[in-house]
């Protein structure tokens, strides 16, 4: 799992500000579909925003699922959109450069 430090988080929330969530928990809760999205979206963009239209109260433990089998970090969790964040594979592909 990706360790983010308190300047990347700062960084990476400022980059997500304009991002659109592109994975909707609904009524389905946490199903398969919803983590393969989530795989595939973090593999093409590196940052994704994640909205709870369900199951909000339960959202902290929920984005801890994902990011653990999407192997990915979470920058922040705001209202009831979650923020995640994971390097490309290859680092020439890579869009955020943290140190």
């Amino acid at each position: 799992m990706i360790e983010l430090t308190s300047k990347h988080r700062k960084i990476l929330e400022k980059a997500a500000h304009d991002l659109q969530p592109v994975v909707i928990i609904g009524g389905a809760g946490l199903t398969d579909g919803v983590i393969q999205m989530a795989d595939k979206t973090l593999a093409d963009h590196e940052l994704i925003k994640i909205k709870f239209n369900e199951y909000k109260d339960e959202k902290t433990e929920l984005v801890e699922q994902i990011v653990q089998k999407c192997d990915a970090a979470l920058v922040r969790i705001i209202g009831n959109i979650a923020i995640l964040f994971r390097p490309a594979e290859n680092p020439e592909d890579r869009k955020f450069m943290l140190k």
